[in-house]
């Protein structure tokens, strides 16, 4: 694995960690939008190994990107794909904090934490596959 596609993946898995910190210390929104940062750059990692001569597109949208990495995604990973990029907007520009962290709390993030470990188990799979 070059170092490129390395710093994404250790950066992805710091992202990972921290999304579980926050939810231990009940900072629920942060957990979504810290598991949806975790998996772009796992994303950023698949494309710079698959295209080591150009630099992954700084976007947010993970259908786009796992689009452009050319994986075929398993049906329930793009609905969580779809669910989490929408939510992560919301976490970006709160206009109601109250009201957010109603939907978003303990159960709620530890479901999308508990996704996006699958996730990302399943992207560094396609790492090493194509390694």
């Amino acid at each position: 694995m070059n170092r490129v596609v390395r710093n994404w993946a250790e950066t992805s898995n710091y992202d990972l960690r921290t999304a579980e910190a926050m939810y231990q210390a009940g900072r629920y929104l942060y957990v979504v939008f810290m598991c949806h940062l975790a998996i772009e750059k796992m994303l950023k990692a698949v494309l710079a190994q698959k295209h080591p001569e150009d630099v992954p597109p700084k976007i947010h949208n993970l259908i786009n990107l796992a689009q452009k990495t050319g994986l075929t995604l398993p049906e329930h990973l793009k609905d969580f794909f779809q669910r989490i990029d929408n939510v992560s907007v919301i976490t970006r520009y709160p206009e109601d904090l109250r009201t957010l962290s109603k939907e978003f709390n303990q159960e709620t993030a530890k479901k999308i934490l508990t996704e996006t470990k699958r996730m990302i188990k399943w992207l560094k799979q396609q790492l090493k596959s194509d390694a």
